[in-house]
């Protein structure tokens, strides 16, 4: 990841190159196999007054903007993949017998489609991923503050409407990324099938990286 760290390559270029790196590694392996792990991937890096960022599917850069307001870039080319399958599973509560057969029909179906042109990216073995990122920059001078979210912290406002922006960034200033990832957990725990909100699992990772100026 030193690549990305490297101001004077932009983060197109040094996301291809840790993907061939990374995939370099490891000559023994099958990387054409359509069960080789991908990832979503979300960057924010500062390169002097300026904030460079990159996103590759549904993990967002949200800016807080100094004049108010936010600034959300995502990816969400994924959710108009496979719709049909995704209404599928979103029909049935989690942990149970037609969810997971649904979702098992998802996986399978998936890699026909991930990182094609009629379907989405995502980070995996194939460096010309990179070149299908959002990518832009701000004035450092008007962000009040920045959060890269993991889609399953993101949910808490994009999937489960129980926050805004406003109130993620407000969690953020008084507790932090542990805060705000309890309060996600906390949500999901009162609605722990999806009844109330349909969803692909009941809880997905969560990670958080908050940056104040």
């Amino acid at each position: 990841m030193a690549y990305l760290a490297e101001t004077s390559v932009t983060l197109t270029d040094g996301l291809a190159l840790v993907l061939e790196r990374v995939a370099a590694l490891h000559p023994d392996c099958d990387l054409a196999d359509s069960g080789t792990p991908t990832a979503t991937v979300a960057v924010l890096r500062q390169r002097h007054a300026v904030l460079d960022h990159l996103v590759l599917a549904d993990s967002p850069v949200v800016f807080e903007k100094a004049a108010g307001g936010q600034a959300v870039i995502t990816d969400l080319r994924v959710d108009d993949v496979l719709p049909e399958l995704r209404a599928e599973v979103e029909s049935y509560q989690t942990h149970t017998p037609g969810h997971r057969a649904a979702v098992q029909r998802l996986v399978l179906t998936q890699p026909q489609v991930r990182n094609t042109p009629e379907g989405h990216w995502v980070a995996g073995t194939n460096p010309e991923a990179a070149q299908h990122c959002l990518t832009g920059s701000a004035m450092l001078r008007d962000v009040r503050s920045a959060a890269v979210l993991s889609d399953g912290v993101s949910r808490l406002v994009t999937e489960y409407g129980t926050a805004n922006w406003d109130e993620t960034f407000a969690i953020l200033r008084t507790d932090g990324p542990r805060g705000l990832i309890e309060t996600v957990r906390k949500t999901e725990a009162t609605d722990p099938t999806g009844r109330r909100r349909p969803r692909y699992k009941s809880g997905d990772d969560a990670t958080v990286a908050y940056c104040q100026w």
